[in-house]
């Protein structure tokens, strides 16, 4: 099986799942298979949000995104359920199990959706075998469907995944890119979203042929550094390793001060909290990074000290929104004694070019509200082939992000070691 494998290159699968919320809802309720099911936050309110739906329920026109009475209108006997956060978080963990039967190398990227170098999984078949085999094995264990891109790069195995849905596997090799992947709107291209797309146009880049021949010295006047790399995906130049390491990576940016008096005024406090938030900010984005946990530390004038963090739902990098987790994490957890330190620190820091926007329920159909974004998600969702809340989407597509309680990072994924 050797033969079937590239002397010098690598072999990467992207596993996709199709429609992941309703496909579990279907394995865990076989009576479901086959009607036209929707997940949707406050169903039994008209303003809810169809979170995502089955493909019996797309082909009467219902979309991720969609309002809950239109898409009622267009499916009447559509079923509607509230999102089972616990049993998708099991069904992932199902999911990697069975990736890593078939190589060391696995990276998960999301709740539903993960990279699999198996270029030294020979002796397991060839790469179409393998594919073949994983699709089939998480179909049998967990009765979930999937759809997989085999490539020679992590892009190119993205781009793969999304072309047939669902149960499809495809094959995009570095010479099928002039004819399958340049004559596609520019929009449909991993990593572009609706207003990197618009700025595009306005140097006459439409389709990913363009992009690919499009001028360097145009292209980071644009797009600064990120329009070189956007420029090498279309031409399927991506070097980026499958990386398992990538779920415990707790790499972080952090500011402190030692205040001149030892304060107990709290307006002062989180006037302190703001301006450390500011400098936090400004040297993530000096490093292309955002956050999806952020840390307070309070040093009492006795020199106690307490480090409080919290996980957050959505990766950020705007003053206002680490301060705004760090005042509540700082109001929960100040004694009201006199304070001597104060210190900000963003955690698990996750690069630009690969942040991920989980959308819970909650902020989802708060942002759905507002035009330019249900426009934005309505654009990914047509690129991607999938809903934006399983998901992730380019933070700088869609701006707003809020926390609750409800988690869809990758810490579901391993058990992480007690501080």
């Amino acid at each position: 099986m050797k033969s079937f494998y590239p002397k010098n290159g690598r072999v990467i699968l992207h596993v996709d799942m199709n429609s992941f919320y309703a496909s579990v809802e279907m394995a865990y309720n076989p009576a479901l298979k086959g009607k036209p099911l929707a997940i949707a936050g406050n169903p039994e309110e008209r303003r809810g949000i169809i979170v995502t739906c089955s493909y019996e329920a797309r082909k009467f026109g219902v979309k991720t995104t969609m309002p809950l009475w239109e898409a009622r209108k267009k499916c009447p006997d559509m079923i509607v359920m509230r999102p089972n956060f616990d049993r998708y978080r099991a069904a992932s963990r199902g999911i990697f199990d069975i990736l890593r039967t078939y190589s060391e190398l696995v990276e998960p990227v999301s709740i539903d959706e993960g990279y699999v170098d198996i270029t030294d999984s020979f002796e397991l078949g060839s790469p179409l075998q393998i594919a073949a085999s994983i699709q089939r094995s998480i179909k049998e264990q967990l009765d979930l469907p999937c759809s997989i891109g085999i490539a020679p790069n992590k892009f190119l195995a993205k781009m793969a995944s999304d072309m047939k849905k669902p149960m499809g596997i495809t094959v995009l090799r570095k010479r099928d890119i002039p004819n399958i992947l340049w004559p596609l709107p520019v929009q449909e291209m991993h990593g572009i979203g609706a207003k990197t797309a618009e700025k595009l146009k306005g140097i006459n880049i439409l389709t990913i042929r363009d992009l690919a021949s499009g001028n360097e010295t145009q292209l980071k006047k644009v797009l600064g550094i990120n329009g070189i790399r956007l420029r090498e995906r279309a031409n399927g130049i991506d070097s980026r390793e499958v990386d398992p390491e990538s779920v415990y990576d707790f790499k972080s940016i952090g500011n402190s001060t030692t205040l001149p008096r030892d304060i107990s005024n709290q307006q002062e406090l989180l006037a302190v909290l703001k301006e450390l938030s500011q400098k936090v900010s400004e040297r993530m984005r000096k490093k292309n990074a955002l956050t999806v946990n952020i840390s307070v530390m309070i040093r009492y004038k006795d020199r106690k000290t307490i480090t409080r963090s919290r996980k957050l739902n959505n990766p950020i990098i705007k003053q206002k929104d680490i301060f705004n987790a760090a005042s509540s994490l700082f109001i929960e957890h100040w004694n009201g004694n006199g304070v001597r330190l104060l210190g900000v620190t963003a955690q698990d820091l996750v690069e630009e070019e690969d942040a991920l926007l989980q959308l819970d329920l909650f902020s989802y159909e708060k942002e759905a509200k507002k035009e330019p974004l249900y426009q934005a998600l309505e654009n990914l969702n047509s690129k991607f082939g999938k809903n934006a809340v399983t998901k992730g989407v380019k933070v700088d597509t869609l701006k707003k992000d809020q926390h609750t309680d409800t988690s869809f990072n990758k810490d579901f994924l391993y058990e992480r070691k007690k501080e």
